[in-house]
């Protein structure tokens, strides 16, 4: 009985502590993405010709979140019952959103993000025992123009 109680119990911290920390987590992400909007974040490769580039350098930002243990029961649930475990969503999209945010803040003064690129990987995977985790890394291209226009 005790066993079912202290489970219960970490089952009940779990949900509370990791829904405070994750509505934490997204208020930031929101705030600093409202920061960041104006500098354009584009997936392919273009560059206006008009405009001299004074400097290109290569930016990455990574992440890695862990999962809560209430996110773990359920993600755990469905593993043995089948189907979509959409306890894990919150957690890559806010790995992923966390990694460009990085990826941004390592190189402010960019006027353009060219070629973006997103990865995520499970850091644990096939460990016993591990802490479930996944990381996100985003790269791109950050483009600083010239002040002058060509005509």
């Amino acid at each position: 009985m005790e066993n079912l109680i202290f489970f219960l119990l970490l089952l009940i911290l779990g949900f509370v502590v990791g829904k405070q920390k994750e509505s934490k987590h997204y208020a930031d992400i929101r705030k600093r993405e409202r920061e960041t909007v104006h500098v354009p974040v584009i997936s392919f490769d273009y560059l206006p010709e008009d405009r001299p580039v004074k400097e290109v350098q290569l930016v990455i930002g990574s992440v890695v979140v862990s999962i809560d243990y209430y996110k773990r029961f359920l993600a755990g649930l469905r593993h043995f019952f089948g189907g979509e475990i959409a306890s894990y969503s919150s957690l890559v999209d806010r790995a992923r959103r966390e990694a460009v945010l990085r990826m941004k803040e390592s190189f402010p003064k960019a006027d353009l993000y060219l070629n973006l690129r997103v990865e995520t990987s499970s850091i644990s995977k096939g460990a016993k025992k591990a802490i479930g985790s996944v990381e996100a890394l985003a790269y791109a291209t950050a483009v600083v123009y010239a002040d002058e226009v060509r005509s």
